[in-house]
């Protein structure tokens, strides 16, 4: 190569804000030699962390989070809308499936003088039995607001009554100052046990089946229960509970507007967000806390309760005034209160009285608190509040294998029926957590070409073979090194392309492992979706860099992270690869591409649609 050759091909790699060398073992390196100039690094080098974020200080449920900034308006509403769809997606409901009819079973009445209680079982998937007590005003003329009462982790669930929590006590002094209650069960608890409360092992986590997505699911078809009942005024609809019951009710207000008013209990904490598989699912908090899940209720009226005694301690000083925040922007900082009681972890009379008020006032327009003062009430005996007490379950109810079959065909028929291209790319994008970055940050460290997401401080490693803006992208299950060395990009090179290889999350051996804690998929993405981001980044780099016609190749494992990649790209990619005995099986995306909820949304076949 002639010194002007050399020096123009310098002043188009300066031009380029990063490049990377060929390394020294690739099998065409001698062609190459003369092309090995010394690289100029970033003009900004503190922008790239020298250890990807992603293996360090990982978020858990016992993280301290911070609410973010929210600038206006318009930029919360947007956020508001993606939480919604990320707790939707993470439950396997988004979209909302098709709703079979609640067959609902009442019966076992027992009056008392202002008040009434029966049994109540529904079928919130056919042969699948939700189960509950349904309390109702006596002596009053309805239709009356409807209130759903989840319960939490205690020993008798829905029919605890002790002085730190009486479930009954709340249900029938609600109905005494004029509501429809169902109180009903959490999965696993009392009569609903034909599952047990914690499940969802890696194949069931393909097709989001766990305690969480079926007890969010019970709470929407319980609103449907109670605005199906002749007595409800279906535009009243309030939702409490405590502890898992707390969760529960900030849960179902987010992503059920339906619910006009809530009053979540001992929950809304910025250092704890639940210890309960009920209360964690796989990509359910990816980049959020309780604490913002919450707000999104705004501006529907919520109660926030609040003990001295568990962690829900800093609530008035810090949970509170961030929700409020969010209420301001709405300009109803009104409608959402604070109420902390000195007790530990609770919901006991005093606290029970502030949620009384509030929904007295919210509710049913009532401001007068002397009119909520909880009068005493004695629960009735178990045999007469247990839905199965003295009869067995339907002949034709499901076993627990049959629940998780009909949750899976629920899952699978509705993708079946989805044709339109933007929403099957849109559950995709969000069950991958995968981002199109606004700005490719780049350096160069040593031989090796370095990219990262502008404020997500990770750190995708590369290099850079061949001359001019490379417009192919060609990532090895073992790393750019190994890549390097294979006869694809041999053949690539001497074609005279331009080429980046690229070293996806952890495939690099010098990559320390990641930290696991309980829960870790609730906060954190797996390897293979953050391989499918980091590929991604590298699509949005060469974009950004000019190239037009971007080609993708994976080899070995990598074929899969490449086409889901190229699936889920904003920009034009061409994809090729070998999946090899990759055949889109449950057992095939737990061993080569385990990313939770990727059956529920369409699996492999949706991403071949979407690179055809």
């Amino acid at each position: 190569m002639d010194r002007r050759t050399f020096l123009a091909w310098s002043t188009h790699l300066a031009a380029l804000s990063a490049t990377a060398l060929i390394p020294p073992d690739l099998p065409h390196a001698a062609a190459w030699a003369g092309l090995r100039p010394r690289l100029r690094r970033s003009s900004s080098p503190a922008a790239i962390p020298r250890v990807d974020a992603r293996v360090v200080n990982l978020p858990h449920k016992d993280t301290h989070f911070t609410m973010p900034v929210t600038g206006s308006l318009s930029d919360w509403q947007v956020r508001a809308a993606h939480l919604r769809r990320q707790i939707l997606c993470a439950a396997g409901l988004y979209p909302m499936p098709e709703k079979t009819r609640l067959n609902p079973q009442i019966f076992g009445r027992i009056d008392r003088a202002d008040y009434s209680v029966e049994k109540v079982y529904i079928e919130t998937l056919p042969r699948y039995y939700l189960c509950g007590n349904l309390y109702r005003p006596r002596g009053r003329t309805g239709p009356f607001p409807g209130v759903l009462s989840p319960h939490g982790h205690w020993h008798y669930g829905r029919l605890e009554h002790t002085s730190l929590v009486s479930v009954p006590a709340r249900c029938i002094n609600l109905a005494r100052q004029g509501y429809v209650v169902f109180s009903y069960d959490m999965v696993g608890y009392t009569d609903t046990l034909q599952t047990p409360h914690a499940f969802g092992d890696e194949e069931e986590q393909l097709w989001s089946f766990g305690p969480f997505a079926l007890q969010l699911w019970n709470s929407i078809r319980s609103v449907d229960f109670l605005q199906s009942l002749p007595d409800v005024d279906e535009q009243r609809i309030a939702v409490t509970g405590a502890s898992g019951g707390g969760t529960q009710t900030f849960f179902l207000a987010a992503v059920d507007d339906r619910v006009t008013c809530a009053a979540p209990v001992v929950m809304i904490s910025a250092i704890m967000q639940g210890g309960s598989p009920c209360e964690n699912a796989p990509g359910l908090r990816l980049g959020t806390f309780n604490v913002e899940i919450a707000a999104t209720i705004a501006p529907r009226p919520m109660l926030i309760v609040s003990a001295t005694g568990d962690r829900t301690k800093s609530t008035p000083e810090v949970e509170f005034p961030a929700i409020r925040s969010i209420y301001a922007l709405y300009g109803k900082a009104s409608l959402v209160e604070t109420v902390q009681v000195d007790a530990p972890h609770n919901y006991n009379q005093q606290a029970r009285e502030a949620v009384y008020r509030f929904f007295g006032k919210h509710m049913l327009g009532d401001h007068d608190p002397a009119n909520f003062a909880e009068r005493p009430g004695r629960p009735e005996h178990l045999r007469n509040m247990l839905v199965w007490s003295g009869r067995s379950l339907p002949e034709k109810a499901l076993s627990f294998e049959g629940v998780r079959n009909a949750w899976i065909e629920m899952g699978a028929g509705q993708t079946a029926r989805i044709v339109e291209r933007e929403l099957v790319k849109e559950r995709l994008v969000l069950v991958l957590a995968a981002e199109w970055p606004r700005r490719v940050i780049s350096g160069v460290e040593g031989h090796q070409l370095v990219l990262s997401r502008e404020g997500r401080g990770d750190r995708v490693v590369c290099l850079r073979v061949g001359d001019g803006v490379p417009d192919t992208i060609v990532v090895h299950d073992g790393g750019a090194e190994e890549a390097s060395k294979s006869t694809e990009v041999d053949a690539l090179v001497r074609s005279r392309r331009a080429v980046l290889l690229v070293t996806a999350f952890r495939t690099d051996t010098s990559v320390p492992p990641r930290p696991t804690t309980r829960y870790f998929t609730t906060f954190n993405k797996t390897d293979d979706a953050e391989r499918v981001q980091d590929i991604l980044t590298a699509i949005a780099f060469l974009r950004q860099q000019g190239a037009k016609d971007v080609r993708v190749t994976g080899l070995g494992k990598a074929a899969v992270w490449t086409l889901f990649a190229a699936a889920v790209a904003k920009a034009p990619v061409r994809w090729t690869g070998d999946l090899g005995r990759f055949t889109g099986s449950d057992r095939d995306f737990v061993g080569s591409f385990f990313v939770p909820g990727i059956q529920r949304i369409g699996g492999l076949k949706a991403a071949l649609a979407l690179v055809q």
